[in-house]
């Protein structure tokens, strides 16, 4: 951190906004089509390959081969939530990124943990909402520079949990053997990597999950988000859920009619705030500090207030804060991963 502070020290406030004018090419507008779903400047992307729903932005090269992109400050979100309301929810954060750093922001979707990852490996992306396990692995993979962690409900800490319905006969871990149990993604901390430490806890063969289930006591489905996992069971076509418990909680934060907990894991480290290794350090950390002098209001919806929650607002982000962090704040999700024997470069090739 030695050097973010020196140069945050000499540049200040405005020279944090010039150095990434200068450095992205500033100025002008985003001039995409808008997406119904999050505003001027988003889109999905499943990785580094340049795939998108939109054109993708032109990538340059300096003479001392650093990537930047074009004038735009790439944000990818993890699929945590549906992609619409996540849209909504950052609305907010792309605009005083934009503003803050005088440069167009644009907002991204990833298909997976996997694709955010690439996405920011690749330079494709600059900034990202990411899960622990898949920043961690990132980090690993020098793919993933973790600068901030994220404070939510009061807590830098949350919940993992593998869950059924109400009416299910399933009352313990022990029961899941023989069972289907849908995961949020293979990357994700509290919908992969600490239901798997639950079951094997247990006494519950995992086999070489999160790699593939050859050798599990269980059928394991992979869905592509906690929403997507949830649902998964709320429709029958799983029997369990291994999900962060922040999706299983209704709009007052408890527990959601028709659902229970099996088991749950308290005390994971929150999610990051990561940046691309492909960014310049100024950029790295004049985006870093952005992020820790953002105001209130860019967690408050478009219309800055709390609690908005009519059709014209989006909803509050869920998190309120951040907080500096690196590699170490996260190193209790790695610990796990390899007491249970996974091979957390999986995905470096």
């Amino acid at each position: 951190m030695s050097n973010r502070r020196e140069f945050l020290k000499t540049a200040g406030a405005a020279g944090v906004a010039g150095v990434l004018a200068g450095c992205l090419g500033g100025g002008g507008g985003d001039t995409e089509e808008p997406d119904t779903s999050g505003g001027e400047g988003s889109e999905t992307t499943d990785g580094g390959t340049g795939n998108t729903s939109t054109e993708g932005t032109t990538q340059e090269q300096t003479s001392e081969g650093e990537q930047y992109m074009d004038g735009t400050l790439n944000f990818i979100m993890s699929p945590s939530e549906p992609q619409e309301q996540m849209m909504q929810q950052y609305k907010p954060v792309r605009e005083y990124l934009s503003e803050e750093l005088s440069v167009p922001a644009k907002l991204r979707y990833g298909n997976n943990y996997s694709a955010v990852m690439s996405a920011l490996g690749s330079g494709t992306a600059d900034v990202a909402e990411m899960g622990p396990f898949a920043a961690a692995l990132g980090v690993r993979a020098e793919k993933v520079n973790i600068t901030l962690q994220r404070k939510g409900y009061g807590s830098f800490t949350y919940v993992s949990t593998l869950t059924t319905t109400a009416d299910s006969d399933i009352s313990s871990v022990e029961d899941l053997s023989g069972k289907t149990i849908a995961f949020a993604d293979r990357l994700s901390a509290s919908g992969a990597l600490f239901p798997l430490y639950m079951l094997s806890n247990a006494g519950v063969e995992i086999g070489e999950l999160p790699q593939s289930d050859v050798g599990a006591d269980f059928t394991a489905q992979f869905a592509g988000g906690h929403d997507k996992a949830l649902a998964a069971v709320e429709n029958g076509q799983a029997d369990v859920c291994g999900v962060g418990q922040f999706i299983t909680l209704n709009e007052n934060r408890e527990l959601s009619e028709g659902l229970k907990y099996i088991k749950k894991y308290e005390g994971i480290p929150r999610a990051p705030i990561c940046v691309s290794p492909e960014l310049p350090q100024e950029q790295q950390d004049a985006v870093t500090q952005a992020l820790l002098n953002a105001p209130e209001s860019m967690y408050l919806g478009a219309d800055g207030e709390a609690d908005g929650d009519d059709d014209e607002n989006p909803d509050d982000l869920w998190f309120s804060d951040v907080r500096e962090a690196d590699q170490e704040t996260y190193k209790p999700v790695i610990d796990v991963a390899k007491e249970l024997g996974i091979d957390i470069g999986f995905l470096e090739g």
